[in-house]
């Protein structure tokens, strides 16, 4: 109820139904008969004259012409048609009083008029009523009004909006890499520049990625040289002053390779195949706790997703090293629920501070902001195992666990089948 086409729609079904009620209300008041008040006095004075003048033959009988009977006409009585017959012979000063029915066989309305022989003048009187159906009638209009308003709603709301959900559309097929799928430029004028605008804004995305890509490549190689002539000088130094050199250079090669890699991850699309998560999960676990990293495996549940092997093991690799190195240990969980794959990393460390979570993702992001390092690392393991981990159609989220320690969780959708 809160999309634009919805709220489009609203209101065109509001303001075609409002004004088609407005304009049948006009006509209503304009083409519809005289009130029975306006016409009921006339026709009071015109059955006492009928009265009066009433001629009988010689047994006392009444003329052909005339209807008369011992007893009232049998029908529904109209109290309201009564009472305003009633009240208009009274104001005419006469005594006569009558009885309006809808008499049966007869079509419309009747009055009885009781008269002084004890007979019953039996009168059909114009009916100037509503039909009795009226709301019946008013209803199914009102239902043809609102039913025939919300379909020419729609279609219209439908292309009113169509650009936005063009835009939508668009928005939500765009890749890992950022790039918008290209959009067929068909349609209205309006479509068809909205198409336009899109395809070109991919376009300079597309740009705009391969140069960020090309520009971190190319320095990450063209680092290369001058460390590798930094090294060689480094050899000639003083043992002391040459640890440090060495030191240094190590971590500026450690950059250099994160920031090569991550260029790759980003423009390596992989092979997609069926991957265990237990087995990865198992030998990555086996693998740092034989290095000393206090790594330990929970609950592993036997589950498949597709993705590349290599790719998805290093990133769980970065992300369960920086969870033992910087968490003080971790544990890591597989589960499987509701077609989801869930990898849970939890550690014991003191966590991120909450205005920063956002930002672990970051290329080169580190909590201490003075880059403080008692951890060796370039700050690109958790970039590129989001990276990684995306680019497979998973997400990950960090969280601080109410008890202390950093959770990473990671889910992968629609799973090639599971083993549990």
């Amino acid at each position: 109820m809160t999309s634009l086409r919805m709220r489009i729609a609203i209101l065109l079904v509001a303001s075609i139904v409002g004004v088609v009620g407005l304009a049948t209300l006009a006509v209503v008041s304009v083409i519809r008969g005289p009130a029975p008040e306006a016409t009921v006095e006339p026709l009071a004075r015109q059955i006492r004259l009928l009265t009066e003048l009433l001629p009988t033959d010689a047994a006392g009988k009444a003329q052909p012409e005339i209807d008369l009977s011992d007893r009232p006409a049998e029908g529904e009585v109209d109290e309201r048609a009564t009472q305003f017959l009633n009240e208009a012979f009274k104001k005419s000063g006469s005594a006569l009083t009558a009885v309006v029915a809808r008499a049966v066989g007869r079509p419309g309305i009747v009055a009885s008029v009781p008269l002084a022989s004890g007979q019953w003048l039996i009168l059909d009187v114009p009916d100037y009523s509503p039909p009795r159906d009226r709301w019946l009638v008013l209803a199914g209009w009102i239902i043809l009004i609102v039913l025939g308003a919300t379909a020419v709603s729609l279609y219209f709301a439908a292309v009113l909006t169509r650009p936005v959900a063009m835009l939508e559309k668009a928005v939500t097929r765009v890749g890992p890499d950022g790039v918008l799928a290209p959009l067929p430029e068909d349609g209205s004028s309006d479509v068809r520049a909205a198409a336009r605008a899109l395809n070109r804004l991919s376009s300079r995305l597309k740009s705009a990625m391969e140069s960020r890509m090309r520009l971190i490549a190319a320095a990450g190689h063209d680092l290369r040289t001058p460390m590798t002539r930094m090294r060689l000088r480094a050899e000639f130094l003083p043992d002391e002053e040459r640890e440090n050199w060495v030191r240094d250079l190590d971590e500026l090669d450690r950059i250099a390779d994160s920031a090569i890699s991550l260029v790759r991850e980003e423009i390596d699309e992989g092979n997609l195949e069926p991957t265990a998560l237990d087995g990865a999960v198992l030998g990555i676990v086996e693998e740092l706790a034989s290095l000393g990293l206090k790594v330990e495996a929970g609950r592993i549940d036997k589950v498949s997703v597709r993705a590349g092997g290599l790719g998805l093991r290093r990133a769980l690799r970065n992300l369960i090293v920086n969870a033992a190195t910087h968490g003080h240990g971790c544990q890591v969980d597989v589960s499987a629920k509701n077609n989801e794959a869930i990898i849970t990393i939890t550690d014991r460390g003191p966590g991120i501070p909450s205005d920063l979570l956002d930002k672990a993702f970051e290329p080169f992001f580190r909590v201490d902001p003075a880059r403080r390092q008692s951890v060796p690392g370039a700050g690109l393991g958790l970039a590129i195992a989001k990276e990684i981990i995306e680019r497979y159609g998973g997400s990950i989220t960090l969280f601080n666990r109410t008890g202390g320690g950093l959770e990473q969780r990671i889910v992968f959708g629609r799973l090639t089948g599971s083993r549990l």
